[in-house]
């Protein structure tokens, strides 16, 4: 593949991702969820399977502990995650997501079913699943994080 092959790949994938990103914030904003940003989305996509310890979500997010720490202050604030005792170490405090950050979790998700339905509208339901397919492929594993 040539270099201007690769850019081009490049820019339509962060295009993609970034349009992704923005209709799925505009969605979550539109069922009543306000005072977020995009990077309260991609912490949550941390804190929702079982919690996370704010080293974890530093991990996951590509930051600092002390910026990981400053944004769980902030959904703390606002009601969306609450910090526990940690079940399994008495030094750490696990962070968790309170009713309303499931709530907004779930609004997240249909946002995300709409902006994808949009992409079926163009490229047919067929064409998305193979391109979630491959995508998978090159990035089976990789974290949800921001692209800052």
């Amino acid at each position: 593949m040539q270099n201007s092959d690769a850019m081009a790949l490049s820019a339509a994938v962060l295009a993609a991702a970034g349009g992704l990103t923005q209709r799925i914030h505009e969605g979550v904003v539109a069922r009543g969820f306000e005072g977020l940003r995009p990077a309260h989305g991609f912490a949550f996509t941390r804190l929702a399977p079982d919690g996370a310890t704010v080293t974890d979500l530093a991990a996951h997010l590509g930051m600092t502990k002390q910026a990981a720490s400053q944004l769980v202050d902030e959904l703390v604030r606002k009601g969306y995650a609450e910090r526990r005792p940690h079940p399994a170490d008495a030094r750490a405090r696990l962070v968790v997501l309170t009713e309303s950050g499931w709530a907004c979790t779930r609004a997240a998700e249909e946002a995300a079913a709409e902006a994808v339905r949009a992409w079926v509208d163009v490229l047919g339901e067929g064409e998305v699943h193979a391109l979630r397919d491959r995508l998978l492929r090159v990035a089976p594993n990789g974290p949800v994080r921001p692209a800052w």
